[in-house]
């Protein structure tokens, strides 16, 4: 790489750590930490939301997506779209006043609200797993990044580089440097795409003629997926906007309950369809490119040995000149960094106000909150370290929550007095059945996915011990 590229990494780099050794200095308590003051604006949060929901995962998950599918995996991101338009009309009025209220820091505190403080526990524990493997897989997703673009650097390395970057400067800032980190991070990556991935992309493929000479046409209609892909990102994607600890911190953050449900939608549009073409349109490009041998001097001469997640930094490494390579470098890495530092805080968030936060003193909050952050980043490097594929960890994080969360959360928003004991049933049997059938690898019919069972079974135990318990109390 060259050194005016490495230059300006560099320089992004720093500016981030600068971010968060600001507010170091300007955090005084768990409340600035973990929900950024209370005063946020419709525009930072909207920015965060997208910037902490697609990131970095999503944007190398959908270029491999574009690499496989084509056009049709941008339909993966009009999931989220349906989900931050639903949890805008349904979840955050049914939370914020409880929120501004009480002074709730996390996501179990709201379901302790509702529930029980045994429900939080629990909560807190299933919150706090799916957020570490998340974590990793952003870490990850930065390592695919870096190492296909230095071409010295191995993934091992790369995934420490990420960890380190990414936990120093959430260590120190906290949620408000996290969500103002975002908002430069994310206008940073529109730019990147829009201006510069994009259009030198197109045009090294060699145009439309380029696409029409070597790309299947399947790859350039919207309907190359099956009903089972498009059920499986539903019922794992959707749901996440009603149990992300990431979001309900942001719903805290606003200064009222207009400003978050507008953040929502602002969230919502940038999903689908701006992000989610751009980045398949991409994993696209780097598609052609392929076919077209560009990737025969890197040692892919055949699509043996290939993932498709290292398609897009290959086909970016290939394609941009000196100086714009270091911006879209940049621009990529800000879109990683978003995610892994927010599920970072939602993970910390969950340990230290969950679960210790249950037997600890409040009076070194702060103290300790920036300590378990990096206690819990350290272990999310680990962890990234022993896996390989970025969406998949990522949608089996999602899908782990999913199950054995969205079934309280929707009872506690349309029942009137739901019940403990049939909220802690659905959580151990939803979230318990779904990572067991992801360990276990077993197969399943048509492909679907693990979340689906793991959200029946929790679905069918919830209302059938809420049906005898009114009963019985009748």
């Amino acid at each position: 790489m060259n050194w005016i590229d490495l230059s300006i990494f560099i320089f992004y780099t720093l500016c981030m750590l600068g971010v968060g050794i600001y507010f170091f200095k300007q955090n005084k308590n768990d409340d600035d930490y973990y929900v950024g003051g209370r005063n946020m604006s419709a525009g930072h949060i909207g920015l965060s939301v997208v910037a902490t929901d697609v990131g970095g995962g999503f944007s190398i998950g959908l270029g491999g997506l574009g690499f496989t599918m084509g056009l049709s995996g941008s339909w993966m991101l009009f999931t989220g779209l349906i989900g931050a338009w639903m949890s805008s009309v349904w979840l955050i009025p049914k939370v914020f006043g409880t929120a501004q209220k009480k002074g709730l820091l996390s996501f179990p505190q709201a379901l302790e609200h509702f529930y029980s403080p045994r429900v939080a526990l629990i909560a807190g524990v299933i919150s706090l797993i799916g957020y570490i493997g998340f974590t990793s897989s952003q870490l990850l997703a930065g390592a695919k990044l870096a190492s296909a673009t230095f071409g010295d650097l191995s993934l091992q390395t790369a995934i420490l580089l990420m960890g380190v970057i990414a936990v120093v400067y959430t260590v120190f800032g906290g949620l408000k440097a996290v969500i103002y980190t975002d908002s430069i991070q994310w206008a940073i990556l529109l730019i990147g795409l829009i201006g510069i991935g994009i259009p030198l992309g197109f045009q090294k493929i060699g145009g439309f003629d380029g696409l029409a000479a070597v790309v299947d046409p399947k790859m350039l209609s919207l309907s190359n997926l099956s009903i089972s892909d498009m059920i499986n990102w539903f019922i794992t994607i959707v749901p996440i906007w009603f149990v992300g600890m990431t979001l309900y911190q942001r719903i805290y953050a606003c200064k009222d309950e207009k400003t978050a449900i507008r953040a929502w939608r602002i969230a919502g549009l940038f999903e689908w369809p701006i992000m989610a073409f751009m980045g398949v349109l991409l994993g696209l490009f780097a598609k052609v490119a392929f076919e077209q041998g560009l990737f025969a001097d890197l040692g892919y001469p055949s699509a043996e040995g290939l993932d498709a997640e290292m398609g897009l930094p290959l086909f970016l490494r290939e394609t941009l000149p000196v100086g714009l390579m270091g911006l879209m470098l940049s621009a990529y890495f800000s879109a990683i960094l978003s995610t892994a530092d927010s599920c970072l805080m939602a993970a910390s968030g969950n340990l230290t106000t969950d679960i210790l936060g249950r037997y600890r003193s409040k009076k070194k909050g702060l103290k300790h909150a920036q300590l378990y952050t990096f206690a819990i980043g350290g272990f999310a490097l680990l962890l990234a370290y022993s896996m390989e594929n970025v969406l998949s960890l990522m949608l089996h994080s999602y899908a782990f929550m999913v199950s054995g969360l969205l079934i309280p959360v929707l009872a506690m928003i349309f029942i009137k007095n739901p019940s403990e004991k049939a909220c802690i049933a659905a959580m151990v049997v939803g979230g318990g059945l779904t990572l067991s059938l992801i360990l276990l690898d077993i197969s399943l019919p048509y492909q679907l996915d693990a979340n689906l069972f793991g959200l029946s079974a929790a679905g069918l135990i919830f209302f059938t011990i809420q049906y005898f318990e009114k009963i019985k109390s009748s």
